[in-house]
């Protein structure tokens, strides 16, 4: 019996936990690994995983999932997934990496609607930290020990702090 490779896992773990958070990402569903015709090149592209959005433009985003472990995705990286976008005709796109983007690739992602999520490296669909677009979605299955304390005072935006 052969068991998936580590960046194999990874994949099938991001697209479920993508699946499950998909209206924080505004999409109804995702779906994995499959096989799109580039429509401009005429070639045909393997891609991790789809993310539909069915209304209000009938709408794909196509993800990537990149479990490299000891650098945060280049400025050619995210330029190949955008050349993907444009070829496929999808929306958008969702990078995935344990360690995130560079500069370069952030402004790349952010002129061609890529959304990068970081997911943890060892992720399981039951015990991840996942984040992106201001959210961090935790899962559990052991207990937390916290060591240390921390004090939050809640200000509202209506009180004004002008004399401190």
């Amino acid at each position: 019996m052969s068991y998936p490779k580590s960046w194999e896992n990874y994949e099938q773990v991001a697209v479920y936990l993508l699946d499950q958070f998909a209206d924080a990402l505004g999409l109804d569903r995702v779906e994995g690994k499959q096989i799109l015709d580039g429509g401009r090149s005429g070639t045909r592209w393997e891609i991790d995983g789809k993310g539909i959005r069915s209304s209000p433009d009938e709408a794909i985003v196509l993800v990537e999932c990149r479990r490299y472990t000891t650098s945060r995705q280049s400025q050619e990286r995210v330029a190949s997934l955008a050349y993907r976008i444009l070829d496929t005709g999808a929306q958008g796109g969702i990078i995935v990496s344990p360690l995130g983007i560079q500069a370069g690739a952030a402004k790349i992602a952010e002129s061609e609607k890529i959304i990068p999520v970081h997911l943890d490296e060892n992720s399981t669909t039951t015990q991840y930290v996942l984040r992106f677009l201001n959210n961090v979605f935790v899962g559990l299955t052991d207990s937390i020990t916290v060591t240390d304390h921390i004090s939050v005072r809640v200000i509202p935006a209506d009180e004004s702090d002008e004399g401190a």
